[in-house]
């Protein structure tokens, strides 16, 4: 079939689903708080006008909020210094993954470049203790520095070298870095000296934690570091935990103690608190839990409960004792409460956007069944209302491999169910919140095994009376829609149709095409691409494309550098010339995430009709 154009693309979904598809692709959201020292005002990111900017409110107010991101600066993150004098942010310029730093006084003044051009990539990092200076990771290869900005002055340093290092903090006096490096699922924090350029690990590689560490903080001493660590344990129970690890005179790292773990969860974050104590923010069955625990030996001090079961970010104020959590769940797109640590209680900001209508939503379940070879899996199940016993299904592959499935804001998920679909987005092997030994089951070659799992999760949802047989679609984005390739071309009957979203169709011109850093931290994801070329030609569908039968959307944006869109347009043209069914939907202006209103309206629509009309 022909490329889609979107413009000229009939439709076959009554008016009143196009509708709600529509409210359900626009419910703006608001994400990535920042507090300001004074612990008044919050900023944050909000694409409340349909694309993702820069916004500045007072905790409660309520008029509309001051955008302080230039006219159609696509942002991404943000963060306020210390003396709240500056507001620095990453802008993505175009759609494209080669995100620039900028800055801008808290008053809209004085907005300008700091960091980035074609080409480079900045990361995130954090301000220092000394105003005006910001240290960010700058990724032009496959290695990435750490350089320290003046913001005022413009002046630039690099003060860490050698790999991809992701910066976590700086000491105060700027003589002392921790960065995580490492590739995919081997990644671990060390510790630099700036003067002499010396790398030490925090953690040994053969201690417990040391193949897996990341988010290295100094004590407010600096007398020792705390970091998140991986500990062994078995298949589920190897979680991340609170490690500190002391330094002596000369800076060198002690032995590492853990101070605090769960074997039912992993530690997503933390903060040492003033007093003694660690805010604690933990992931148990893809539910955020929150607690304040001794920063001494872990006691639990008290919980925190959280109105919405997920909390992707959020700020500590400066004194401890509150902070501003971004919060979704299935019914809410992210939006922004201030939570009282200390008393418990939770306000929804004002200047967050509206909810969606929840008669247009619906809840999803947490459903368990097992893999063909006894390996317990999970996911999370939405069902139309009205519906009861089986339907045509939607089973949704999450992106990473890595990532986690979870209770979260899912437009594409609520706007399946808003068509009459039932969806399942399960946590295959190779998933994240199970764990590190579990995140690893599908690397190199390991990979196979878990393409295993998609057949077994049809098989379970038919023989458990959820699908119907023969009406079941695939649908997923990044890797999701890599592994939606994979199945309609290894078992061309399992589905009736799929969906692609940014999905990599050959992993050798992936590696050959993608961002050089991402190539180089991929290849413990996915194989060498020299050495194990034949292996990565096996696995990826362009090299069984005359295996496919079922109809298959593939969609992409047309300024992704992370998955190339060419691992689309070329997957399209070989379908084309095979005669096999498939249609091309390019976004104009998109990277890697479809972040414009008119955009994600218009991709949810097409998912939408795409499934509504094959299944």
């Amino acid at each position: 079939m022909t490329r889609l154009d979107p413009r000229q693309q009939t439709h076959g979904l009554p008016t009143g689903t196009r509708e709600a598809l529509a409210a359900i692709a626009s419910a703006a959201g608001a994400w990535c708080p920042a507090l300001a020292a004074d612990g008044e005002r919050v900023a944050y990111v909000s694409d409340r006008t349909g694309l993702p900017q820069l916004e500045v409110a007072t905790l409660g107010q309520r008029t509309t909020p001051a955008v302080l991101s230039g006219p159609g600066q696509e942002v991404v993150s943000v963060a306020w210094s210390p003396d709240g004098e500056w507001l620095a942010y990453l802008v993505s310029p175009g759609g494209s993954i080669r995100a620039q730093l900028w800055a801008v006084r808290p008053d809209g003044t004085d907005r300008r470049l700091v960091l980035g051009h074609p080409g480079a990539t900045v990361f995130a990092g954090g301000w220092t203790a000394r105003p005006g200076h910001y240290a960010c990771t700058v990724a032009e290869g496959p290695g990435a520095d750490v350089v320290l900005v003046d913001v005022v002055t413009g002046d630039r340093a690099t003060v860490a070298t050698g790999g991809f290092l992701a910066l976590t903090a700086m000491s105060a006096d700027e003589g002392r870095l921790l960065v995580r490096r490492g590739p995919r699922g081997w990644r671990h924090v060390v510790l630099v000296d700036v003067a002499s350029g010396e790398q030490r690990r925090v953690i040994p590689a053969g201690a417990p934690g040391g193949r897996q560490s990341e988010d290295g903080r100094f004590a407010p001493d600096g007398r020792s570091v705390y970091l998140r660590a991986a500990q062994p344990g078995p298949l589920g129970e190897d979680r991340t935990a609170l490690v500190v690890v002391p330094l002596d005179e000369h800076g060198a790292p002690g032995e590492p103690r853990v101070v605090v773990r769960r074997r039912d969860g992993d530690l997503d974050g933390y903060a040492v608190r003033t007093d003694g104590t660690v805010l604690c923010v933990w992931t148990v069955d893809g539910v955020t839990e929150l607690d304040v625990r001794r920063a001494d030996d872990g006691t639990l001090v008290h919980r925190v409960d959280l109105p919405l079961p997920v909390m992707p970010g959020w700020s500590l104020a400066a004194d401890g004792r509150s902070l501003v959590a971004e919060l979704t769940g299935p019914a809410d797109p992210r939006a922004l409460h201030l939570v009282d640590l200390d008393g418990g209680g939770v306000t929804r900001l004002p200047s967050s956007p509206r909810r969606p209508d929840p008669e247009l939503l619906v809840r999803p379940v947490r459903h368990h069944y097992r893999a063909a070879d006894g390996l317990e899996l999970d996911g999370w199940l939405y069902v139309p209302r009205g519906v009861h016993g089986p339907n045509r299904t939607v089973v949704s592959f999450h992106g990473g491999p890595e990532g986690q499935e979870r209770p979260a804001w899912s437009p594409v998920a609520q706007a399946l169910a808003a068509t009459g679909l039932t969806v399942f987005a399960p946590n295959v092997r190779g998933s994240g919140g199970r764990g590190a030994a579990f995140m690893g089951l599908d690397d190199v070659a390991d990979r196979e095994a878990s393409f295993a799992d998609v057949p077994a999760t049809v098989e379970h949802l038919v023989g458990a009376g959820i699908a119907l047989p023969g009406r079941v679609g695939a649908h997923g984005w990044s890797y999701g829609g890599y592994l939606t390739l994979v199945a309609l071309t290894r078992w061309p009957d399992l589905f009736a149709a799929g969906a692609s979203l940014a999905g990599m169709s050959d992993l050798r011109t992936f590696f050959e095409r993608t961002e050089p850093w991402m190539a180089a931290a991929s290849v413990t994801e996915y194989g060498d691409p020299v050495t194990d070329r034949e292996m990565l030609a096996t696995i990826s569908p362009m090299t069984a494309l005359q295996r496919l039968r079922s109809p298959v959307l593939l969609a992409h944006g047309d300024r992704d550098t992370n998955v190339p869109v060419e691992e689309s347009v070329q997957a399209h043209r070989a379908l084309t010339a095979l005669d096999k069914p498939a249609e091309l939907l390019l976004l104009a202006g998109e990277g890697h995430t479809v972040v414009g209103r008119e955009n994600l309206v218009v991709l949810t629509d097409a998912i939408a009709e795409w499934f509504d009309r094959w299944l």
